[in-house]
């Protein structure tokens, strides 16, 4: 890890070796075990059509028999895989962000990522003619790269740094101009509108084994960088002179913990739209019931990113019976609330 010195190094195991694991944790895993498991049933069952459970079961277990809720079943799979894929990807990318930044509130789609990579998504499309979901992955991916650090920068100038109130404000400014240079391409093209203008609020709908395949790597990259830096955004957490008392390469660490967030978000935009406030959720619910340890935070932050998004997809569907509510929609009307919550609960700790 080169964001560690060797007597980092030596430190971290030792840490691992002592590690006092939360109360509650084993409380956790089984429920959220269970939770994950009742979700993708829901997911497979319920839609514009309700499935049986011969039905459900058909579907998974008889490939041969070719009745029509089998086949809903079968093709509700891969929409459950890739929705559970987005949704862990999206929470680490929030639990990233947050301890990278210091920021309680920070989120993929508070500070303007998201719509960084739909901006180069779109541009791709309307300029370039791009058309594969792996060219909509690396355009995503270098928009959200770009978006963050412009942000970051500008919130860091002035007095005290990058602090959560300018770091928001100075995300929601620039989400707010690109989403109008999103529209001004948009518009003027009724091929782009047509083939984006669901994409944009945010949907696993499209979500196949094709798209699922070209998101695994990406996914696989993102995770393993976001546990490996755990515990040395533990320390970053107590200051960067604390961090680099305790050998932690604090320039280094950041860049790496960001690149994994970028890269998980940037990827989910490619495929799924910008779906926003999952990392928010997922990030500050974990931390809740565990407490700030980012080694249980970040596994644990994917669980419940793939638990939220599902739940949300699922319910975008009875909600919108026969047709259906896009995902993105659903955890905006939570996750808002959720928002205006914390930054009130922020403003009156800091009176």
């Amino acid at each position: 890890m080169p964001f560690l010195t060797s007597r980092s190094r030596e430190r971290k195991k030792k840490d691992w070796q002592i590690t006092h694991f939360p109360k509650h944790l084993t409380i956790v895993l089984v429920l959220s075990v269970v939770l994950l498991g009742a979700c993708v049933l829901a997911s497979l069952i319920f839609g514009a059509r309700l499935v049986t459970q011969d039905q459900l079961i058909a579907g998974l277990f008889h490939s041969n028999i070719d009745s029509y809720g089998a086949t809903v079943v079968r093709e509700r799979i891969p929409r459950t895989v890739f929705s559970l894929c987005c949704g862990a990807a999206l929470g680490v990318s929030g639990a990233l962000m947050q301890a990278v930044t210091r920021n309680p509130i920070a989120d993929p789609s508070i500070l303007g990522v998201n719509t960084g990579a739909s901006l180069f998504v779109v541009s791709g499309i309307a300029f370039l003619n791009i058309s594969t979901a792996g060219q909509y992955i690396w355009l995503a991916i270098a928009g959200a790269m770009i978006t963050a650090v412009f942000v970051y920068g500008i919130g860091s100038m002035g007095r005290d740094g990058a602090t959560p109130l300018k770091l928001v404000l100075a995300g929601a400014a620039t989400s707010a101009a690109l989403s109008s240079l999103v529209s001004a391409i948009m518009i003027p093209r009724t091929n782009v509108m047509d083939q984006f203008r669901f994409w944009q609020v945010g949907s696993v709908g499209a979500g196949n084994w094709s798209a699922i395949t070209t998101f695994l790597p990406f996914l696989i990259i993102g995770l393993v960088v976001a546990v490996l830096s755990a515990s040395a955004l533990n320390a970053l957490a107590l200051g960067d002179e604390v961090a680099t008392g305790q050998g932690v390469r604090t320039g280094i660490l950041r860049l790496i913990a960001a690149f994994a967030g970028v890269i998980l978000c940037g990827a989910t935009t490619a495929l799924a739209g910008p779906i926003g406030f999952i990392g928010l959720l997922s990030a500050h619910l974990i931390r809740l019931v565990l407490g700030p340890d980012l080694r249980f935070i970040i596994p644990m932050s994917a669980v419940a990113g793939a638990i939220i998004l599902t739940i949300s997809d699922v319910s975008g569907r009875l909600i919108g019976s026969p047709g259906e509510l896009e995902a993105g929609v659903v955890t905006a009307f939570i996750g808002a609330p959720l928002l205006i919550l914390l930054a009130v609960r922020m403003k009156v700790r800091s009176i």
